[in-house]
């Protein structure tokens, strides 16, 4: 039979992998280290001297809400004397308000006027506020853990509003007032820092200065690279010993995959956006991408979309990795799973290249005539239904498009232009003999 999705994808090289440079970067909100992390924005990456304290405190943070101290408000000043009155007491308050005044007081109402205490003369007022006027600060250690950066050339205030933002701190006051009763901003640096939410201010500024509370690094892992190829990204990227990811990557057991999984990391490795501690070890950062994975695979409903489709979650997921190493634009992606389907419906083999050559560990999406002859467990031209596992790592586009497959009688697809990943689908096989012969021509193919 002809075959369909000999011709689907990016048109990379297959002797260096696929290329991915069309494909977007996965989203950094994502998720970092841990699954719990919020990420700010990224700096330009460029050094930059510590912080730069100012020597007067910041103003007063606009999200510090503290209720005023004195009920009802504090009244207007009269030629010096701030004035009220309870009912009875009219007569011996205006002989006292005659007596003084020229002097300047303040005075706090307790139960709706009721009882009235005077606090006269400014220093006395210093004396009876000073507690009330402490900056709005949070007690204790924190919370959940939260990622944040100082970008460089920040001053303490703008350091203050930064962790304001990510909710690490309750006020800017509170957190630029530690920063100069500690006297000084050495060893205060631009980067990555993990912190926790509604941390007490000094406990916010000691991990700022803790090393190993720096992020180290931060890896992209991109859509669509297999498992191999993911060890190999994140051992240039993080630092980590590629032997050790390979060995952790053979000891599928520790990596706490869903039990769907049959015990192998491959598709379950989520492409994404990753922080590296320095304490960070290969195991925490491969266990980390899993954990991502079942995130994203709960926040599609991995689980109740593949009972509608009549799959197990891990099936889903193997149409999904064919999806993502077959698709060029994701506009295409829910098309190529209604194939997928559409062929497994009728019966007929897949007749994916894509899987051909994953198991015969090459790259490319073009296989050989000689290639689709040699027997794999992955070759969908020799072998029905679907392939034993993953062949790439999805993201979530790719999963949605297997859980959500377009409507459509298509039975082929062909990526006739790699270059600017335009593909056609068809359900006449002529006109799928012509596509593909659209796409031999342009790359040089006979």
């Amino acid at each position: 039979m002809s075959r369909p999705a000999g011709s689907g994808g990016d048109g990379g090289d297959p002797s260096t992998g696929p290329d991915r440079a069309g494909q977007p970067e996965p989203d950094d909100g994502a998720p970092a280290f841990r699954p719990d992390d919020a990420v700010l924005p990224a700096s330009d990456g460029r050094s930059s001297p510590p912080w730069n304290v100012p020597e007067r405190a910041a103003p007063d943070d606009p999200g510090d809400r503290r209720a005023d101290p004195v009920a009802g408000g504090v009244g207007e000043e009269d030629d010096g004397d701030l004035i009220a009155f309870s009912a009875d007491q009219e007569d011996e308050e205006e002989r006292r308000a005659r007596a003084g005044r020229g002097r300047r007081g303040l005075l706090l109402l307790i139960g709706g006027g009721s009882v009235a205490v005077i606090a006269a003369g400014l220093a006395g007022a210093f004396t009876v506020l000073r507690p009330l006027m402490k900056p709005g600060d949070y007690e204790g250690k924190g919370t959940v853990p939260v990622v944040v950066e100082i970008l460089p050339g920040s001053n303490a205030g703008q350091v203050a509003d930064v962790l304001v933002q990510a909710e690490v701190v309750a006020s800017a006051r509170a957190f630029v007032q530690a920063v100069e009763d500690r006297g000084k901003s050495g060893g205060l640096h631009p980067g990555r820092y993990r912190l926790r939410k509604r941390m007490a201010a000094v406990e916010a500024l000691n991990l700022l200065l803790a090393p190993q509370s720096r992020i180290r690094r931060r890896v992209t892992v991109p859509e669509g690279l297999r498992a191999v190829e993911t060890v190999a990204r994140l051992a240039k990227g993080s630092g980590l010993p590629a032997a050790e990811l390979s060995k952790i990557l053979a000891r599928p057991a520790e990596l706490g995959l869903p039990a769907y999984a049959k015990g192998a990391a491959e598709g379950f490795l989520f492409p994404a956006t990753y922080d590296i501690e320095r304490s960070t070890t290969p195991r925490e950062l491969l266990r980390a991408m899993v954990r991502r994975f079942e995130r994203a695979a709960a926040s599609v409903g991995l689980q109740e979309g593949a009972a509608r489709q009549r799959l197990t979650p891990g099936e889903v997921v193997v149409v999904a990795s064919i999806v993502q190493a077959e698709g060029g634009r994701e506009a295409d992606y829910p098309k190529i799973a209604r194939v997928i389907y559409n062929r497994l419906a009728s019966g007929a083999k897949l007749e994916m290249d894509s899987t051909v050559m994953y198991g015969l560990g090459k790259h490319g999406i073009m296989a050989s005539n000689a290639e689709i002859k040699r027997d794999t467990p992955y070759n969908t031209y020799m072998r029905p239904g679907l392939p034993p596992g993953p062949i790439s790592n999805p993201g979530e586009a790719a999963l949605i498009a297997a859980l959500r497959p377009a409507k459509g009688d298509w039975y082929w697809f062909v990526t006739v232009d790699p270059q600017h990943r335009i593909t056609k689908f068809t359900d006449k096989e002529s006109e799928f003999v012509k596509y593909r012969e659209e796409l031999h021509k342009r790359v040089g193919r006979h």
